[in-house]
């Protein structure tokens, strides 16, 4: 959205105490004040009939819609947030005035405005009368004000549409977010910057993904066997190794601590360190093997996995090396990327997380892809970014919805920051001044244009979003551009590094979409 259109109607977004004198000029009644209240996540048909109605009865249509703190419809909502929301409704002619309202209902607003209406779906007036839609009855009589029910007899649903088909609004709530906050695509760029010469400690078990690609050949005749024919295989490396290869690609200075098996793939990640320039200190270990993930790829479908590893805990003489490592690490950042194939478990992760120095950013991700790793583990870290399957499992919930889930668990880690992945639907990042700040927690939608493999796509998110938090100490800039990374992450197949400058070249591509929007 261009400034010059958001001066075009941004005078109309009002506090409710700024709405308050404005109509209290028209005391005298001659003009008649009407109120409507709701979500509005997406303005539709239904919507601009009630509106228009509403605006017919009386000479100053205030709308005042509930904050996106109080909305728990389902997971993700509202899909529109609040500042764009407010926009949207202000850009109707009918509307005069809109007040993003912030408590959780709109008692206190009636109260204060005292309007001469207050306008209700035909919906709500059609059956029994609800407990909340009476205490707003109950609540306009001690003034004489009246409820009005918009006629009518259909009814649209903001859910129905956003479950049917998403619109695609990732750019515009970006730039929502950004002008709230006064950022500019100039400070994102300056970010990455910043980036380059802080020193990392990354620490975790290293994974390499292989995809052998197949062609189908059929089915055998006498048993139920898929026959394939085997094309090539390639091997990249995943897990905690393509998380340093981030920061390196970003422009930090990384050490690498991990432990690998006696074997060919343990010189392959050794070699494919060494290339990138990664100072690299590996625990070698003859009684497991380096953890291999081998995908049985057949076009674009995984027919199989196979995996070879070994998730027994390290013994005694790997973990102090380890820890030795970890201590005697001068770093800016420590990051431990845990997957939960022998280096971190319920009786090593404290003992590992004392060892890291005083004034180093700590930062945690723990995957349950096929373990059981618990985030909540790793306590007092300055950012923990777990996805939502993560997050159910470690606060045993699998009811609640993503926003008060995702509070619940910055609580009980005693995290400074949480970024919660959410796959598809992007991500969802609560601040540790959520009591105060007015952020306290924000949503971005998925910035991925052409899905080809999500593999990896959350340690970019967790390299770049480190990063940037720890240089600009701003979690909207550390999840915008962790957001992006892990988007480009996405449109590739395989694990590849993320460079700063391919986030630099999609930052400039969103300026240029942004002028248009």
């Amino acid at each position: 959205m261009d400034k010059k259109s958001r001066a075009l109607v941004g005078h109309k977004i009002k506090s409710a105490k700024d709405v308050k004198k404005i109509i209290s000029k028209k005391i005298d009644r001659k003009n008649k004040i009407i109120l409507c209240h709701g979500t509005f996540d997406i303005v539709h048909p239904g919507h601009i009939r009630h509106l228009l109605y509403a605006k017919s009865r009386a000479d100053v249509l205030v709308v005042s819609l509930t904050s996106d703190k109080h909305i728990r419809k389902g997971n993700m909502r509202p899909y529109v947030p609040q500042d764009m929301r407010a926009f949207n409704l202000a850009a109707l002619s009918v509307v005069d005035y809109v007040i993003i309202d912030e408590d959780p209902t709109p008692i206190k607003n009636i109260k204060l405005l005292e309007p001469d209406y207050y306008g209700k779906g035909y919906e709500y007036g059609k059956s029994k009368i609800i407990t909340k839609t009476q205490e707003e009855i109950d609540t306009l009589k001690t003034f004489d004000g009246e409820i009005l029910f918009t006629p009518g007899d259909i009814v649209y649903s903001s859910s129905s549409i956003i479950t049917s088909e998403k619109p695609n609004i990732s750019l515009e709530k970006m730039i929502f977010l950004m002008e709230a906050e006064g950022i500019t695509f100039s400070d994102l760029k300056k970010s990455l910057a910043r980036i380059k010469g802080l020193k990392v400690h990354v620490v975790g078990d290293t994974i390499v993904d292989s995809y052998t690609k197949c062609s189908m050949i059929g089915g055998m005749t006498k048993t139920p066997t898929m026959s394939v024919k085997y094309e090539e295989k390639i091997d990249y490396l995943g897990g905690a190794g393509i998380v340093a290869k981030h920061i390196k690609a970003a422009g930090a200075e990384v050490k690498f601590t991990t432990v690998l098996g006696l074997d060919d793939l343990g010189t392959f990640v050794i070699d494919d360190l060494k290339k990138s320039k990664i100072k690299t200190y590996a625990v070698l270990d003859k009684s497991r093997p380096t953890t291999n993930k081998n995908a049985v790829v057949v076009g674009n479908y995984r027919l199989l996995k196979i995996d070879k590893l070994d998730n027994t805990a390290i013994n005694g003489n790997v973990f102090d090396d380890i820890s030795k490592s970890i201590e005697s690490t001068s770093s800016d950042i420590v990051v431990f990327s845990d997957f939960r194939h022998g280096i971190f478990n319920k009786s090593t992760i404290n003992h590992l997380s004392n060892k890291i120095p005083d004034k180093a950013f700590r930062v945690a991700d723990s995957q349950v892809a096929s373990r059981w790793g618990n985030i909540l583990e790793f306590q007092n870290f300055d950012l923990i970014t777990p996805n939502e399957r993560e997050a159910r499992f470690s606060l045993g919930d699998q009811d609640s919805v993503i926003r008060p889930l995702a509070k619940e668990l910055r609580t009980k880690a005693k995290c400074e920051t949480l970024i919660l992945k959410c796959g598809e639907e992007g991500l969802i990042t609560y601040t540790a001044d959520s009591d105060i700040n007015p952020r306290a927690f924000f949503n971005l939608d998925s910035m991925v244009e052409r899905l080809v493999d999500p593999v990896g796509a959350g340690d970019a998110l967790l390299a770049y979003s480190s990063l940037v938090l720890k240089a600009t100490k701003n979690p909207i800039i550390a999840s915008i551009i962790g957001c992006i990374a892990a988007g480009l992450e996405c449109e590739r197949d395989g694990n590849w590094p993320i460079s700063s400058k391919l986030i630099f070249d999609k930052l400039e591509y969103l300026e240029k979409r942004a002028e248009f929007v």
